[in-house]
């Protein structure tokens, strides 16, 4: 067995999804492992991880309708230290995850044909995200 890791910095133009699968492909592939499993840690607490269809742009802005409504800004919050879109932030990321294992079979990611991995970024303002990956595998 075998390990490795790496540190990937995602930059955010605000809130929404940004796809990193492609990423997620080459680090798999540069590592040469066969069979494994890839761990992807999302190291903030206003940002989290989904994997969701990346076929029809619809899904994810019907994702984010959704969540605006459970996590709406404006209500009655006790931390609002960084701002009206803080709190909310926290929830979503609280409601999602922070951290994925995807399985590799024949040196590929074990994902569906329509399968995407996202960074969901909660917060309105860019940010520079940090995504934490470990590879453990033959």
């Amino acid at each position: 067995m075998r390990q490795a890791t790496r540190l990937l910095k995602i930059e955010t133009g605000g809130r929404g999804f940004y796809e990193f699968t492609a990423a997620l492909a080459d680090f798999v592939r540069g590592e040469r492992m066969g069979q494994g499993l890839l761990t992807v840690f999302c190291r903030h607490t206003s940002a989290s991880l989904l994997i969701q269809e990346n076929a029809d742009p619809t899904v994810l802005k019907d994702l984010e309708s959704v969540f605006s409504r459970l996590a709406p800004e404006g209500a009655d919050y006790a931390h609002d230290t960084e701002g009206p879109d803080d709190m909310p932030a926290h929830i979503r990321a609280a409601l999602t995850q922070t951290q994925l294992s995807i399985p590799i079979i024949g040196g590929s990611l074990a994902i569906g044909t329509w399968q995407g991995v996202y960074l969901f970024e909660h917060r309105r303002r860019p940010h520079r995200r940090e995504i934490a990956l470990h590879v453990i595998g033959a």
